[in-house]
């Protein structure tokens, strides 16, 4: 059975990342492509691997959350320790948007308070009528 490999190319067109994303990555030891002289070829493990990498990123989880939660695979219990640290990282990471989005709500309706305020205020004020005519 062959193995499908994707190039460096095609795992950015493919997951909509650049090739310095998934060298930093690979620096950060998330990811390990074969390596053929400078030619880098991602595996299904690779790709899976940076699915839930990207997956992570749109949660909010940090990439040493994202190390350890990679590393939880190879425990040997089926994954369970993985996916239960990863709906732990999840309780929180949710507790923490929540409070963001009370804190954010309360900076909408301030900003909106300001904004009527101004825009009464410059209802009030007249402005001069500017003459275009140059002389």
């Amino acid at each position: 059975m062959s193995q499908h490999y994707l190039t460096i190319r095609e795992m950015c067109d493919k997951y909509n990342v650049t090739a310095r994303t998934l060298r930093f990555y690979e620096d950060r030891e998330l990811l390990s492509p074969i390596r053929e002289g400078q030619k880098r070829l991602y595996t299904k493990r690779e790709q899976a691997r940076l699915k839930l990498i990207l997956r992570g990123k749109t949660f909010g989880f940090t990439l040493d959350d994202m190390h350890k939660i990679l590393e939880l695979y190879y425990v040997g219990d089926q994954q369970q320790t993985q996916v239960r640290h990863v709906h732990e990282l999840g309780l929180l990471r949710l507790k923490d948007l929540e409070a963001e989005a009370v804190a954010l709500q309360g900076t909408i309706a301030d900003l909106n308070q300001a904004l009527s305020e101004s825009a009464a205020w410059l209802e009030t004020v007249k402005t001069p009528k500017i003459d275009n005519q140059t002389g």
